[in-house]
């Protein structure tokens, strides 16, 4: 399909060109043909400048990238398109070339009898829209050297500016380095102390015995030093080191007094006690980074650190690239996250796949018997998945959800151990709703309103939104049942007033029955009579009265 213009979008502005000559579709695939749109020379015979409609400033041109990114035609490129392109007819047609498709769909939606080419539907247009980008600096004669460029680089950082959200307090970037930083410090910790018990043994081999762990018998060594100036003195100060353990302190100094140690030179002492000295000030850094880490984790991802704990919760945000990221995986990944490697080994091999991955440092995952590990995973991981979305998409940090999950993994533990029932999710979910919006501080809860609903920490406005709506339908339910009630209360009464009027009707049919009989009776003896009046017959009475005279005489 033939192309009659063209819309280049830069960052300096909009530019109509106007296509003069075109070769064929079929012919476009030539070398000749690719080569020609490369020669400005021959590229410029084949299209003309039809209009260009520079941006005012920097914010216009920010304003006006956002638009097409997203594909939206904005007023100042409809004006330009308007003013530039000829009106569209259905006899004369149209044909603006584009170069993105959600662009081109919004501008023929926009323009009525206006057709767009895309790269994607158009091959013409796709080869005459690299062209223009490719010569783009000296098509447009009004612009210098060098102005497309400068202008290019401004627009993208102010377009990463804007598109990237940038919370100071809520930033999962130090979370990502502090568990990295902690996970190097384990191993050089672990190193430089054994050096420091091995370097140090030759002195005072003993120690080893006494302290164990490794920062301490570092701080022991450079308190100590050379064995013979320990006394009864430095008891006290030695019992500090060893959490005031007196009975380790006493043991120190007598066992330096018969110790098996060789001596060693100042020079030598200088050197242990200088490492010694970095091995204590490494292992004291690595603890002031694990409560860094505790305290940003209660920031950043407060039910996550609830459920799970800070550092899996950290290495799980780390193995994921950051928390919208674990918030977008589904259950399943966060289940084997962390265990790429067997799962693939698995699906290669097709052996088992492996049933946990960062998540087995979990505390639950150790409490779970051998034959529920799977299952406490899959459930785990699940919750860890709620807890993330809840912590991405929150507004304040909270810790209602977390602990109400961790609750839930609790009982779910209990429930495959002894077998009492877990409780509801939806149960637990809204218990720990109405224990955020419990917690906010509302002084006058008619005058407050939403907005301080919508304040709440974790509490997000569509959140606050469905529990006023649950709370209308209750309401609403309530009235009608008290309808309901009234209306059931009439009827019954109006039943009690029928039950009513049939017995009194049913009474006085009753006691009307023999009056009616008698009645009957009279009737049907008065119309005998008039019968035998009119049939001249003797009625039975008379007959009767007359046996009677008869038997008498």
């Amino acid at each position: 399909m033939s192309v009659d213009y063209l819309l280049h979008e830069s960052s300096v502005g909009y530019a109509i060109f106007k296509v003069k000559l075109q070769s064929d579709t079929i012919g476009a695939r030539l070398k000749e043909v690719q080569a020609a749109h490369e020669d400005l020379s021959k590229f410029g015979k084949m299209i003309d400048l039809l209009m260009f409609a520079p941006f005012q400033g920097a914010s216009q041109a920010l304003e006006n990238a956002n638009d097409i990114s997203e594909g939206i035609m904005s007023d100042y490129l409809k004006t330009t398109l308007e003013s530039a392109l000829p009106k569209a007819g259905k006899k004369n047609k149209i044909t603006l070339g584009v170069g993105d498709k959600n662009l081109a769909g919004s501008i023929k939606g926009g323009l009525n009898g206006l057709e767009c080419e895309t790269p994607e539907t158009s091959e013409l247009a796709g080869d005459l829209l690299r062209g223009l980008r490719l010569h783009a600096e000296k098509l447009l004669k009004q612009l210098q050297t060098g102005d497309i460029s400068r202008a290019q680089l401004g627009l993208g950082h102010a377009y990463s500016r804007a598109k990237v959200k940038f919370s100071v307090q809520k930033n999962d970037n130090h979370i990502i380095q502090a568990i990295a930083t902690i996970d190097h410090l384990d191993k050089a910790v672990n190193t430089f102390s054994m050096r420091v018990r091995e370097w140090y043994g030759w002195h005072f081999p003993e120690l080893v015995k006494i302290v164990s762990e490794n920062h301490k018998y570092a701080q022991c060594a450079l308190f100590i030093g050379d064995k013979k100036t320990l006394s009864e003195d430095s008891l006290h100060d030695l019992a500090k080191i060893v959490d005031d353990d007196e009975s380790i302190a006493r043991a120190i100094i007598e066992a330096a007094r018969v110790s098996m140690g060789q001596d060693i030179s100042e020079a030598d002492m200088e050197n242990v006690m200088m490492f010694a000295r970095r091995t204590a000030e490494l292992t004291a850094y690595r603890k002031s980074l694990g409560n860094y880490l505790v305290a940003k984790m209660g920031i950043v991802a407060p039910n996550l650190a609830a459920l799970i704990g800070e550092t899996v919760g950290a290495r799980l945000i780390s193995h994921a690239g950051s928390l919208t990221n674990l918030a977008k995986y589904p259950a399943s990944t966060v289940q084997i996250l962390g265990a790429e490697k067997a799962l693939f080994r698995a699906l290669k091999t097709k052996g088992n796949t492996p049933k946990y991955g960062l998540i087995y440092h979990s505390s639950f995952i150790g409490k779970a018997g051998q034959k529920n590990k799977g299952r406490i995973s899959r459930f785990l991981a699940n919750k860890t998945s709620i807890a993330s979305r809840i912590d991405n998409f929150s507004m304040q940090p909270t810790r209602k959800f977390g602990e109400a999950l961790r609750a839930q993994v609790d009982e779910r533990l209990r429930f495959y151990s002894e077998g009492i029932n877990p409780t509801k999710n939806a149960d637990a979910m809204k218990a720990a709703m109405d224990a955020t919006l419990a917690s906010m501080d509302i002084d006058d809860p008619t005058a407050a309103g939403a907005e301080e609903e919508i304040s709440a920490p974790g509490v997000t406005s569509q959140a606050v939104e469905q529990k006023q709506r649950k709370e209308k339908k209750k309401e609403k339910k309530s009235k009608s049942a008290d309808v309901e009630m009234v209306d059931v209360d009439d009827k019954a009464a109006k039943k009690d007033k029928k039950k009513q009027k049939k017995q009194e009707a049913e009474s006085a049919m009753d006691i009307d029955e023999d009056v009616v009989k008698a009645k009957l009776k009279k009737e049907k003896k008065e119309k005998r009579k008039v019968e035998a009046l009119v049939s001249g017959e003797v009625p039975d009475e008379q007959i009767k009265k007359k046996k009677k005279k008869s038997q008498a005489e």
